[in-house]
């Protein structure tokens, strides 16, 4: 069987391949819930349209969504919302479905940015059963991120 090349890229750069530093052997497996909140006046049809672009974002980094893994994209918005009070015939408003793809783009960059911040922030941890989870290495990444010519937040 061939052995799969750790897959995570930011901004272009292979990090999977480049931090191979303290790397866990394991299956690719975990899921992870997206949740997209917007104001942007949506309908439930356009929403749904919506959360199924949250797997573009996940893929930027280098995810494939594996066997073991369950997803779940949600998505909601917050315009509209006098339409759960009004009484008799409410009125809403929408984006025309030939407008959402700046909508959609946003999405796809959004959720790939978490998805970034949260792995930077994350902080190194034991679990059950004393699995271990080694946090990026900050250091690295920036040694890394100047080799490919990208500046840090520390750099100005």
């Amino acid at each position: 069987m061939i052995s799969p090349k750790p897959r995570a890229r930011e901004l272009g750069i292979p990090l999977g391949i480049e931090i191979t530093e303290n790397l866990v052997k394991s299956r690719d497996e975990g899921s992870i819930i997206v949740v997209i909140a917007n104001n942007s006046p949506l309908m439930p049809h356009q929403l749904k349209r919506l959360a199924r672009r949250a797997c573009l974002g996940l893929g930027r980094t280098g995810s494939i969504g594996s066997n073991f893994s369950g997803d779940i994209f949600i998505a909601f918005s917050t315009a509209n919302a006098t339409a759960v009070i009004a009484k008799g015939i409410a009125q809403l408003t929408m984006v025309a479905n030939e407008e959402l793809d700046p909508v959609f783009n946003a999405t796809v960059s959004a959720v790939e940015e978490a998805i970034v911040n949260a792995l930077v922030a994350a902080e190194s941890m034991i679990g059950r059963d004393v699995h271990k989870v080694i946090a990026i290495p900050h250091d690295r990444l920036r040694e890394v991120m100047k080799k490919y010519g990208r500046r840090g937040n520390d750099e100005g």
